[in-house]
């Protein structure tokens, strides 16, 4: 049986969400599955992956291939490192410690783009929050600046309002 690391689709229409699964390649696209490995959520910023790497690494050395979205996906969370490494050990160019040290690293640096890249966009959405602040103050402050004289002459007319209002009281208290 030819076996496909794969995604299926799930989520309304307009917002996917995908599961990655081992399915049989002639399995519908969201049809019967062997084993889910993990989600995709391309809807965040970054997309939010979760993955059981040994679980899709286990897959792929007993013979799963994955599909062109699933290998990237699989190589952004490292399991294709690790599949590499894995064939390394059983070479014996590579010993189980050297491998397990490789990969780690590879994760923290890894771990390390992504919270400059969390970092970056916080501190954009920040500045640019920043700014609508301060285009939208320059905006009340013309407004004021335009409606301080409108209101001198309402002044104006509302003082001579009164005066003759003043004045009728008084001619009709005589």
């Amino acid at each position: 049986m030819p076996v496909r690391i794969r995604l299926q689709r799930h989520g309304k229409k307009g917002k996917p969400f995908y599961w990655i699964v081992a399915a049989d390649s002639r399995a519908k696209r969201d049809g019967k599955y062997l084993e889910k490995i993990g989600t995709y959520n391309p809807n965040t910023n970054p997309a939010t992956i979760d993955l059981d790497v040994d679980g899709a690494v286990k897959w792929m050395q007993n013979g799963a291939q994955p599909t062109d979205t699933a290998k990237a996906i699989l190589a952004y969370k490292g399991a294709m490192l690790k599949k590499h490494l894995a064939v390394g050990v059983t070479k014996g160019a590579l010993t189980e410690e050297q491998a397990e040290e490789k990969f780690q690293a590879w994760l923290e640096e890894k771990e390390g783009k992504i919270g400059s890249k969390k970092d970056k966009l916080a501190k954009d959405a920040a500045d640019a929050k920043a700014k609508a602040l301060e285009a939208e103050k320059a905006v009340n402050e013309a407004r004021i600046a335009e409606a301080a004289p409108e209101e001198g002459v309402v002044e104006e007319g509302v003082v001579e309002e009164a005066e003759v209002e003043a004045a009728a009281d008084s001619s009709e208290e005589e």
